[in-house]
């Protein structure tokens, strides 16, 4: 099914405020798990995922913090504020 870019626009905020509110979650968790709960309706892009986390980070919807993987690496995860649930 193919969805309009005003329309996917719109709800992009609401979609990725949704998959926070189950838990943290860091940006490549964020695009797998939305194209999965959507059987790949939707897919974003990091170009379009990472300036709406900054969006929603000044906000105060979100907050991030980073932490090390198991592997040594840092990794950036979002977590949904009091502000976000409303």
């Amino acid at each position: 099914m193919k969805i309009e870019k005003s329309l996917l626009s719109g709800s992009t905020p609401m979609l990725v405020l949704a998959l926070l509110k189950d838990g943290d979650k860091y940006g490549y968790e964020m695009v797998s798990e939305l194209a999965r709960r959507s059987n790949n309706t939707f897919l974003l892009k990091e170009g379009t995922l990472y300036p709406l986390l900054h969006t929603l980070e000044k906000n105060k919807w979100v907050t991030s913090y980073s932490k090390l993987t198991p592997a040594g690496r840092e990794r950036k995860y979002y977590r949904l504020t009091s502000a976000g649930r409303e």
